[in-house]
């Protein structure tokens, strides 16, 4: 599979993938990106740190001295008492999350009764499910739909209801027990109840809740909402962090009307061993009338995290173009500069998403991890695999080429792929080489034997070739040419050139007079040399390209083979290339030279001179 088509289908792949991951958290969520997306926002909140909460909430907490001086759990009597003395401090609201489900003495329940018409007040209920974790989806247009259906509600006694609002004080927790978001709806068989928060936000305001697709309305303030009518809880802090005041002191007559005029007053229990305890990314054990006070606040200010239908829509898009972009990158650019835009684009987009966050839109982290990685990695893994199939089989084409071009064509070849991609002029020497008498001999013995031994002469010449720093440049039919100056011409390409031809002719005739049967056939070769300009220039388009030269010079190297042939010589050689190797070559040391004879070249109109080359042992 090439490198293109493999892009091309990763980067379909991963498009499809963000998108299956962005469909399923846009409409129902998925229970390892919810527990992912809950790890990285503890982080994400740790990193942004704790803030101040605006000063509309006052939390007046049954705490360990108050359990102490009156008792745990307060009476109705003591409760009416305190509710009495807080609304004497004249509220915005009040606040009691504290269930109030069962009767007690008759004297208590009608103080406390009478203590609730005194002021707006919120008194709290409590919904359970058939299933530990309330499931939501997001199928339908009804603003309804989503909310989960409770299986039954703990409601206030009556006459408790009916002096004060009553509100829902469910959470809903991620698996490690953390608020993640407070259903500002419960929905039962055949009622619908607001939640604590919002009621008691609802009566602080005196409004009435308007509830929309994606958002809660508190007159004109809009409260984006999250699938099944969700608010997202993001805390300021730690326990502690909404103003708190003991319930010791306010039934001493010791509060302050500071801490209650004008704020909503909310009364709960904070009582060591009480039970009601979340963890936090700012506290293991924050108590649940923190949780929500934290909520009442979100509500009334509208300081709260934007987790609504147009945050799961980005955070789709970015499913999906994240890991293309990722997987464009790795494409693009696999080197370390590569890398390191990879890196950078990561960190990007980790700064967008932490800079949302910080600003109070809660953009996913987990979705976009677990949409772009492991396309990427997958990719990335694909790309290395088929590299070292590519390493191999270019391993394999890298011998074979030094096997057929000389060592240093091939390694320049390897350096730069595009050597000889537009023609080249330059001066180069040439030698060919020719079996005479073999085409008569390949009809008389078949087409096996015809192959080992052209195998063998050929092998003949591509070691000599080697040796020598030489490029044969084509096999034809039972001869060959070798060019010297490829890649780059050399002072004493003429030298060895002929130190090649001289050498071609000892082995070529030792090994012809080794294989029995040739002198009857009179089987011979000839080979020709000169030096001169010519063209260089590969042929062929595409995978099919070979290194090849013409010109005059090409033409009088072939042409000299008939020289050879005529006078009866192994070699003959141009007058240019005898004088470019020298006087000291090896043409003159291991045989002995004739001419220059001035000599006709078929097809050529101009004579040449030539030398005559022949070995010392014939």
């Amino acid at each position: 599979m090439n490198h293109r088509l493999l892009t091309v289908i990763a980067l379909m792949l991963a498009g499809l993938w963000g998108a299956a991951l962005g469909y399923t958290n846009l409409h129902a969520g998925s229970g390892l990106l919810d527990r992912m997306e809950a790890s990285l926002a503890d982080i994400r909140s740790a990193i942004v740190g704790a803030k101040a909460p605006p000063p509309v909430v006052s939390i007046v907490a049954i705490d360990d001295r108050t359990a102490a001086a009156h008792g745990y759990p307060l009476d109705r009597a003591t409760l009416a008492r305190l509710v009495d003395a807080i609304t004497a401090l004249k509220p915005k609201a009040l606040a009691i999350d504290i269930l109030l489900v069962d009767p007690g003495p008759e004297a208590g329940d009608a103080a406390l009764t009478a203590a609730l018409r005194q002021g707006p007040s919120v008194i709290a209920a409590a919904a359970t499910f058939a299933q530990s974790r309330q499931r939501v989806t997001d199928a339908a247009e009804d603003p309804f739909a989503a909310i989960p259906e409770a299986n039954q509600l703990l409601l206030p006694l009556p006459r408790f209801a009916e002096a004060a609002a009553v509100g829902i004080v469910n959470v809903a927790t991620d698996q490690t027990g953390t608020p993640r978001f407070i259903p500002l709806i419960s929905r039962a068989a055949d009622r619908l109840d607001p939640a604590f928060p919002l009621r008691a936000a609802s009566v602080a305001l005196g409004v009435d809740p308007t509830i929309e697709r994606d958002a809660i309305m508190l007159g004109k303030l809009r409260i984006p909402t999250d699938i099944g009518q969700r608010l997202p809880v993001t805390f300021y802090g730690g326990h502690g962090s909404i103003a708190t005041f003991s319930a010791a002191d306010a039934l001493d007559g010791k509060l302050s009307a500071d801490a209650v005029a004008g704020r909503i007053v909310v009364i709960g229990s904070t009582v060591t061993g009480g039970g009601d305890v979340f963890p936090t990314p700012f506290d293991p054990v924050m108590p649940g009338v923190e949780v929500m006070s934290t909520a009442i606040t979100h509500l009334v200010t509208g300081d709260g995290m934007v987790r609504d239908r147009r945050m799961r829509l980005i955070d789709a898009a970015t499913a999906v173009g994240l890991p293309i972009v990722l997987v464009s990158l790795v494409a693009w650019r696999r080197s370390a500069a590569g890398y390191v835009i990879i890196v950078l684009t990561l960190i990007v987009w980790a700064m967008l998403n932490l800079s949302a966050f910080a600003h109070g839109y809660w953009l996913s982290a987990a979705l976009p991890i677990a949409a772009a990685l492991p396309p990427a990695l997958a990719y990335g893994a694909a790309e290395l695999w088929l590299d070292r199939g590519r390493a191999r089989h270019f391993a394999e084409q890298s011998a074979l080429l030094q096997r057929i071009e000389a060592p240093g064509l091939g390694e320049w070849l390897a350096r730069d792929p595009n050597f000889l991609a537009a023609p080249v002029r330059q001066n180069a020497a040439v030698i060919f080489i020719d079996l005479s008498g073999f085409t008569g001999l390949s009809e008389n013995v078949g087409p096996v034997a015809v192959s080992e031994v052209l195998s063998g002469f050929f092998e003949l010449v591509d070691e000599e070739a080697r040796a020598h720093g030489g490029a044969i440049t084509s096999f034809m039919g039972d001869g060959a040419m070798i060019l010297f100056g490829l890649p780059v011409p050399a002072d004493d390409d003429a030298a060895r050139a002929a130190a090649c031809a001289v050498s071609l002719c000892e082995r070529t005739r030792a090994w012809l007079q080794a294989h029995a049967g040739f002198a009857q056939k009179k089987i011979g070769f000839k080979v020709g040399a000169h030096c001169g300009p010519i063209v260089a220039s590969r042929l062929g388009s595409g995978d099919r390209q070979q290194i090849t030269a013409a010109g005059d010079t090409i033409n009088v190297g072939s042409r000299l083979m008939e020289v050879a042939a005529r006078h009866g010589v192994e070699l003959a050689l141009s007058a240019e290339i005898v004088r470019a190797a020298g006087p000291d070559s090896v043409l003159t040391q291991s045989g002995r030279m004739e001419g220059p004879l001035e000599t006709a070249l078929r097809g050529r109109a101009s004579r040449i001179d030539a030398w005559l080359w022949r070995s010392r042992t014939l």
